[in-house]
């Protein structure tokens, strides 16, 4: 495969075309538009291919248009920041209830709205997917801690895979080490 760097148009098999923003030691940032800013392990690199059918630019490179740019950049910025991006509930969970019955029977069970649950799941989400953010630029850490911390951030995802029933695209769903590999 071409080298892949920063302004790269790629075409991942799941979540379409994007343009590489940043390369890291074990991710891609990659902007797939309005699905949003989303970091690729290097090991699911067979799943990208170099789209080639634009015209390149002088050398070879690929690059953006203004508004690309600029659409790219507000994308970055809000994925750095605790802004969450939006992620739909599977219909057949709107209007639910989550219903936690205690054990003992003289207490009164708790109702809470599906979505209400599901907007905590999602802050959640992408929480984490700041703190992983934040991990990997850290100017201090060496590439095995931050490769440690990745791991353990990976085993929180495949803690909470459980929750992947409520997400109405599977794209959005939580994925741990059995099936980032």
């Amino acid at each position: 495969m071409d080298e892949i760097t920063p302004g790269t148009r790629v075409d991942h098999r799941h979540y379409g075309k994007g343009t590489v923003v940043s390369v890291q030691t074990l991710f891609y940032t990659i902007d797939f538009g309005t699905r949003g800013i989303m970091d690729i392990s290097r090991r699911q690199e067979e799943m990208l291919d170099i789209v080639t059918d634009e015209e390149p630019a002088a050398e070879g490179k690929n690059t953006f248009t203004m508004n690309e740019l600029e659409a790219t950049l507000r994308r970055v910025i809000e994925s750095y920041s605790d802004i969450t991006q939006e992620v739909e509930l599977g219909s057949k969970w709107e209007g639910g209830k989550l219903l936690l019955q205690p054990a003992d029977a003289s207490l009164k069970p708790k109702e809470v709205p599906v979505e209400t649950f599901f907007h905590k799941i999602t802050m959640l989400r992408d929480r984490l997917r700041v703190m992983e953010q934040k991990i990997n630029a850290h100017p201090k850490l060496s590439e095995e801690e931050k490769i440690d911390m990745q791991q353990y951030i990976t085993r929180i995802y495949g803690s909470l895979t459980t929750f992947n029933v409520l997400f109405r695209d599977s794209a959005d769903y939580f994925v741990g080490e059995k099936g980032k590999e």
